[in-house]
């Protein structure tokens, strides 16, 4: 039994491994998304279509909330169907675009309909299961020595990003110079 147990742990780690990262991937594009669609909420039509789906009821909002993935599933099956017939670059280009407006929409309509979701005890319950376990997998990923080696690399690299001082008229130093100005501006 013995075995068994780390057999079968040794055969998902991997999987379990590329399922945290799919999901940090997807926290990611979530943030992305979710920014996105703040500024773009302030368009006063896409403003008042979200206070009306504020006011939706429980049921309403979890068809509303479905809508993108259900809408999107034949957009990336058409995408597959591309990539099987010689045209890899649009399909690959077409599954990316779906998923980033798809995170995009979904980031946004799940904040706006959050609170009525929630009142769903199904809904309520499936969400906590989902993300404790969304955070096993991701403390577990993070606690492998890869994780560990790469993320003193990437605090390494942005410490050097900050402190190294480019020659004044190099073109790191010139989009510096843009971005303060940009930072100013905003």
């Amino acid at each position: 039994m013995r075995l068994l147990y780390r057999l079968q742990r040794w055969l998902l780690a991997p999987l379990v491994y590329l399922a945290a990262l799919l999901l940090l991937l997807e926290d990611w594009l979530w943030n992305i998304g979710a920014s996105i669609m703040n500024r773009l909420a302030q368009w006063p039509p896409l403003h008042r279509l979200e206070a009306w789906i504020c006011r939706l009821g429980p049921k309403a909002a979890l068809v509303l909330f479905v809508l993108p993935a259900t809408l999107l599933f034949p957009v990336k099956l058409l995408a597959l169907w591309a990539m099987a017939h010689g045209h890899p670059v649009l399909g690959l280009t077409v599954i990316v675009l779906a998923k980033l407006g798809g995170a995009a929409a979904v980031a946004r309509l799940y904040l706006l309909t959050r609170p009525v979701l929630l009142t769903i005890v199904w809904f309520a319950a499936l969400l906590a299961w989902f993300l404790a376990l969304k955070e096993r997998w991701i403390a577990r990923l993070r606690a492998t020595r890869a994780w560990r080696k790469v993320d003193a690399l990437r605090k390494a690299l942005r410490h050097w990003r900050q402190h190294a001082v480019p020659r004044p008229r190099s073109w790191v130093a010139r989009f510096r110079r843009l971005l303060k100005r940009f930072r100013h501006t905003r």
